[in-house]
């Protein structure tokens, strides 16, 4: 970690171990990673007080960063790894007009009006990739596409029509088809148009450059430690590092520390595979189906080859099991398409909300002019960007017609209330279980290389990583976020937290979630006895 100012020096991501390939939030590479480092040319952080401070480098947080910035505020990003280290990098990449949840679920949860919001930020989201991308002249590998839903089944039928109607009544253009490029069978299917995608890294790195360019501050590498409010001033802490700001924006997927949104924002994991099929079978356009959990399809060339970009699976982080999701993935790829190979295959968190909305606004719990974004479902790209613009609004005391349908603080004892509590039950169940589930003693010897296990020893629970060279890396195995027992992720080589979705590497390093403290080491004496 970070902990002295920045000197004249380029600021650089660094690379990791592997050449030509950016780090992200776990061991597998996305496409999108896959590419030398671009320099970022930052200034050095001051003792002045920024008008805004701005706690990640992911879409929102850049998004936030640049709008402000052009409007003559004085900002400071600061991320604990690199640009696009985190969700934006392992994003499966859909610029869509509808979202994961529907505008009948919406009208129902939240109203008329309520749906019709949520149409108007999902629309304004895509616009203002759409208009970065032409202001900016930003090459990102952006394509507009049609986007196809098909039904296979009866209950599918009748989940797409109730998909067509809430969209329809919202007016977003969607029409029934009976032509979807998908080898699948299918019984009824939509078309919608105006979808799009693009290179995710390539598009927040170009509004980093902008950001700088307009004299606004990048500091990576650098885990905010502290934050307090003296005198109308957040005064955020790195070691011996003090930032003084005006307003915080934590544009970190999910705030940091124990809050209220942990408990109403549930993490999940999705799965996605890079596959190159034999002949030129590949969708022109984004396909999805609407099974549970959904699978979806779509193409892109990444470094001069046409690749299927295929992902679903989704489970909460931390429970079922990682290899048995990309295999089955896979399998069901390979039933219906002629594979040639796969040549990348990843996952990527995002939090489900229990009412469906997103919470962007002033944060729960915290001082006034904490400002955040979470809850994105699987939508990060739209409202990733929706929520840059509201949060700069919210910064400038401009005001926004999302501010109260979004606001992190809304109460909605009906809307949501059976999925708060069955997250939370499951919470629960997972902090008794998991401890009395270990039973394994002594059993470090028979960890393979290249593997993780929550054991006992010595009447210890240990998170045991044996690496390559058979040396083994031993952790406290309890979550310093909310005190449950992390599961080993044998895929992203991680240990993630079933509970609220922290995340950390093999030396016990945060990697993502709302932990701000890294798992502590155990010595043990003889750890291959």
């Amino acid at each position: 970690m970070k902990s002295t100012k920045t000197t004249d020096s380029k600021k650089t991501i660094s690379k990791p171990d592997k050449p030509d390939v950016l780090p992200r939030d776990g061991g597998l590479q996305s496409p999108w990673l896959n590419g030398s480092p671009v320099p970022l040319n930052s200034a050095n952080v001051t003792t002045e007080t920024y008008d805004a401070l701005i706690v990640g480098a992911g879409i929102t947080g850049i998004t936030a960063a640049l709008l402000l910035q052009k409007a003559g505020r004085k900002c400071l990003v600061v991320e604990a790894r690199t640009v696009g280290f985190g969700t934006t990098g392992g994003t499966s990449a859909h610029i869509n007009t509808f979202a994961d949840t529907t505008y009948a679920e919406a009208e129902s949860a939240f109203g008329e009006e309520g749906a019709q919001l949520f149409k108007d930020a999902i629309n304004e989201g895509k616009s203002i990739i759409e208009e970065n991308i032409k202001t900016y002249r930003i090459d990102c590998d952006f394509e507009p596409k049609k986007g196809y839903v098909f039904a296979e089944n009866d209950d599918e039928v009748k989940q797409l029509d109730e998909l067509y109607e809430g969209t329809k009544k919202v007016n977003v253009n969607i029409r029934y088809t009976e032509d979807v490029p998908t080898p699948l069978t299918y019984k009824k299917a939509v078309v919608l148009e105006g979808q799009a995608q693009f290179h995710p890294v390539k598009y927040i790195t170009a509004l980093a450059e902008e950001f700088i360019k307009a004299k606004g501050v990048v500091l990576e590498n650098t885990r905010i430690e502290t934050l307090e409010h003296i005198e109308e001033i957040h005064l955020a802490r790195v070691g011996t590092l003090v930032i003084r700001a005006r307003k915080v924006i934590y544009a970190t997927h999910i705030p940091p520390g124990l809050t209220s949104l942990n408990f109403r924002c549930a993490p999940y994991r999705s799965y996605v595979l890079g596959v190159k099929l034999k002949g030129d079978n590949y969708p022109d356009a984004l396909v999805y189906d609407m099974q549970e959990p959904y699978h979806y399809y779509r193409t892109h060339n990444i470094d001069g080859q046409q690749l299927l970009i295929a992902g679903g699976n989704d489970h909460k982080t931390g429970h079922d099991d990682p290899e048995k999701a990309f295999d089955d993935l896979e399998k069901y790829i390979r039933k219906h398409y002629q594979v040639s190979s796969v040549k990348y295959r990843w996952s990527s968190q995002y939090y489900i909300p229990a009412d469906g909305f997103p919470y962007i606004g002033q944060m729960p719990d915290a001082s006034d002019g904490v400002f955040c974004a979470t809850g994105f479902n699987g939508n990060g790209m739209m409202l990733g960007s929706i929520s840059g613009k509201i949060l700069s609004d919210l910064v400038l005391n401009n005001s926004s017609k999302y501010e109260t349908i979004f606001s992190p603080s809304r109460l909605k004892p009906v809307a949501g209330f059976s999925e708060f509590v069955k997250e939370n039950a499951d919470v629960a169940y997972h902090f008794v279980a998991d401890r009395l589930s270990i039973k394994d003693t002594g059993s470090l010897k028979r960890i393979a290389p290249g593997s993780g296990k929550v054991v006992e020893v010595d009447g210890k629970k240990v998170a045991a990583y044996r690496d390559d060279e058979g040396n083994f890396h031993t952790l406290n195995p309890v979550c310093t976020h909310a005190k449950c027992i992390v599961n080993w992720n044998p895929e992203e080589k991680s240990w993630d937290c079933p509970c609220h979705g922290a995340r950390y590497d093999i030396n016990g390093r945060v990697l993502t979630g709302p932990a701000i403290v890294d798992l502590q080491h155990i010595e043990l004496t003889s750890p291959t006895e």
